[in-house]
């Protein structure tokens, strides 16, 4: 994204080669692709998470805002332990890829442990959309989703908010585990935390591998029913390494990020919670807030606390954070105070850049790089940073369409391998080169 002020220099980060090689091909399609080779990555995303646990031990790892009580947090140690409890009393339940576990909850630090035991666990779960479970006027959604899944498990962070939802899917045949205002005939969620591990959980573990299924992501379909993306650690763990290898200066310093993208939706429960963050050991503060009148106070009051490294919003919350910084130096100050990227959809009006470059010319005489990209559940997340780059290891095929135009597919190890039990929208999603279309 460009703005004006072309003359001031931008903060100095380190960013991955931008070059690509393009064939063309006989029939008027164009490949596109990094020249430069993806470079090794883990077999499972436990991995990175386990030796932060070893070697940042007290780091936070992830951190909430409780109205009462001021920030609570966990550290990787922490987050290592309690995990593997859960995933322990998951395995006590042969719960499988059969019978998988469903989260019905907002951004919440027992989300996240809940669904690090099923990677421990081998295990998949399925975050659902809170306008599904919450927003929906008769839950047909969650009924065909609990169909089609056939859960064994059903976390459900507070037991008052999802009341309808918990009532809509009985009888499912799944345990019901309650955090908080607990409904009649509910585990509670302490006995899974009490579980003491046992060997095989470590066995278990052992044999999780590439392309074992770790999480199921609905999304709404073309015929009106959610379709499942299935998500292996192959794609998780091969899309981290794509971002590390363009976004270089993770590795200068772990990430800081304030930020509240649903982890029910690809770039926030990819690339956030069990992404940059797990990946290059940073800390996460679930942002609460909401664009819109009242409820962005609360972003602003995380950010009058925490200096993010990288920031992400949607569109509309920079029409209300602008104004805020505008008027309030401190605030200003302490948000670009460290911040190394922003990043926003390209719907972000050209305008809104460059009140954001003015604001940061203002308060440091620099530019902040200002990104967007591609991303999608079925890749995983990220499948092409800024204007033109390929993620390295993507192969990209534009199609033209016709009309001067061309159809994006791609190829590569961070691509899904389809639908979950909907074998017919898996064969017209992919093109006979095994393209995602």
């Amino acid at each position: 994204m460009t703005s004006r002020n072309p003359d001031q220099p931008y903060r100095r980060v380190r960013l991955g080669p931008s070059d690509v090689m393009v064939d063309q091909r006989p029939d008027g399609s164009l490949l596109v692709q990094s020249p430069h080779p993806l470079g090794t990555y883990p077999e499972k995303m436990s991995e990175p998470l386990d030796f932060w646990a070893r070697h940042a031990s007290y780091r936070t790892f992830l951190a909430q805002r409780e109205p009462k009580f001021g920030w609570r947090n966990v550290t990787y140690a922490e987050a290592q332990f309690f995990a593997r409890r859960i995933g322990q009393a998951i395995l006590n339940r042969d719960l499988s890829v059969e019978r998988p576990v469903v989260i019905l909850s907002e951004n919440e630090i027992e989300h996240a442990l809940v669904a690090i035991a099923c990677m421990y666990a081998g295990v998949p779960f399925a975050p659902i959309p809170t306008e599904w479970s919450m927003d929906s006027p008769d839950f047909r959604e969650i009924r065909y989703i609990f169909e089609l899944l056939s859960p064994g498990l059903v976390y459900v962070s507070d037991g008052a908010k999802y009341k309808d939802a918990i009532q809509a899917m009985a009888p499912s045949g799944a345990e019901l585990v309650v955090n908080v205002n607990t409904v009649a005939g509910a585990t509670p969620f302490a006995d899974l935390v009490n579980t003491e591990p046992e060997e095989l959980l470590a066995l278990v573990h052992s044999r999780v591998h590439a392309d074992t299924v770790y999480k199921i992501l609905f999304t709404p379909g073309s015929d009106g029913l959610p379709k499942g993306v299935i998500h292996t650690h192959r794609m998780w763990a091969s899309n981290q390494e794509m971002a590390r290898a363009y976004l270089q200066f993770l590795a200068d310093e772990p990430p800081t990020i304030v930020t509240g993208f649903p982890w029910n939706r690809t770039f926030g429960g990819n690339a956030d919670l069990l992404g940059l963050v797990i990946n290059n050991g940073g800390t996460l503060y679930i942002d609460r807030g909401r664009p819109a009148p009242g409820t962005f106070d609360e972003t602003i009051h995380a950010l009058r606390l925490i200096a993010p490294t990288l920031y992400w919003n949607v569109p509309e919350a920079y029409e209300y954070l602008i104004p805020c910084l505008r008027a309030d130096a401190s605030l200003r100050k302490r948000f670009f105070s460290r911040l190394k990227m922003l990043y926003c959809s390209p719907s972000l009006r050209t305008e809104l850049c460059d009140q954001l470059q003015e604001l940061a010319i203002q308060e440091s005489g620099e530019r902040i790089v200002l990104l967007t990209g591609l991303a999608a559940a079925e890749s995983a997340s990220n499948a092409l940073f800024g204007p033109r780059e390929p993620a390295q290891g993507i192969e990209l095929k534009l199609v033209p369409d016709g009309t001067g135009k061309y159809e994006v597919r791609m190829r590569g190890p961070n691509v899904t391998p389809g639908y979950w039990r909907r074998l017919n929208l898996t064969r017209q999603a992919f093109d006979e080169e095994g393209f995602y279309k």
